[in-house]
């Protein structure tokens, strides 16, 4: 629920007392002493719904990279971007978005239906908290859904009786796996997990993937991607791996890319000519949106 997307701030320390912070949830529903995905990149968005064990992975970050503030900022506006793009001029009308996080400023449903207001959209995630936000999406739009489910289960997923009812798998959908497959270990075998989503996709459906990038350059790229990779993995969220080039782009196997390709997330059709210098954190972020033939 991941360009210029009005109210996202950047760089801003979430609140530090977990009375003010902490989601309106039953914490007896959740175990407040794991980090969490969701709620992590929240903090990277500066939102409020994250508890004192989700800002202390920021925290570390953010302290030692101040630069890596800006992941979650660059992720969201590559994804507003690639859903625009989906929605208006690949003509699709319904998304699947797996791993789709805490609601923020602009979500996939809002972009996707200021390009067609008959869109419809079935949100995925595991993470309590986002069950309680998407039932406010449920509220506020009837062509909007949410599925509490594992994307690393494929089938179970795709087979969710909500998706089932409001997914046409007849016709041409947009699958969305917005910094998701990045937090998936080698050991689950993420390739594998990516190619059965893909096989199970109509033809003429897309997939936009965004994913945390190693570029291997004996520099300051390698150097972030290295640092933050060691916090999240050893923090109690567990994940956050950077991948080389060749690794993500695995992920799109038996697809076409849409130009230009796999990218920086920066140079997939930005909305205007970069009004900055290069930042090393531009580096660390890859993505492509591609279609099944």
């Amino acid at each position: 629920m991941c360009d210029s997307v009005p109210g996202v701030t950047s760089g801003v320390n979430p609140p530090a007392d977990d009375d003010v912070a902490a989601p309106s949830v039953p914490s007896t529903t959740i175990d407040t002493s794991v980090a969490s995905v969701a709620r992590v990149y929240d903090c990277f968005l500066g939102g409020k719904d994250n508890y004192a064990v989700d800002r202390e992975v920021y925290q570390q970050v953010v302290e030692n990279a101040p630069e890596a503030v800006e992941i979650g900022r660059i992720n969201r506006h590559w994804l507003i971007r690639a859903v625009r793009f989906l929605a208006r001029s690949a003509k699709i009308d319904q998304f699947l978005d797996v791993g789709a996080g805490l609601p923020a400023a602009d979500n996939t449903h809002q972009a996707a239906q200021r390009m067609n207001s008959d869109v419809r959209v079935v949100y995925v995630d595991n993470d309590p908290v986002v069950a309680v936000h998407g039932r406010a999406l449920l509220e506020e739009d009837e062509r909007t859904h949410l599925v509490m489910a594992d994307l690393t289960e494929p089938d179970a997923v795709l087979e969710n009786p909500v998706v089932q009812r409001y997914i046409d798998f007849d016709r041409p959908l947009a699958l969305i796996q917005c910094a998701t497959i990045h937090h998936v270990p080698d050991s689950k075998r993420p390739a594998e997990i990516m190619q059965r989503y893909i096989d199970r996709l109509p033809s003429g459906s897309y997939l936009a993937l965004s994913h945390f990038h190693d570029p291997q350059d004996d520099g300051e790229g390698t150097r972030l991607a290295r640092f933050v990779e060691g916090v999240f993995s050893s923090s109690s969220m567990g994940s956050g791996f950077f991948r080389t080039r060749d690794q993500i782009a695995t992920f799109f196997d038996g697809l076409e890319l849409v130009e230009p390709g796999l990218v920086r997330l920066c140079d997939w059709w930005p909305d205007g000519p970069s009004l900055g210098p290069h930042q090393t954190v531009d580096d660390v972020l890859l993505g492509a949106v591609a279609r099944k033939p």
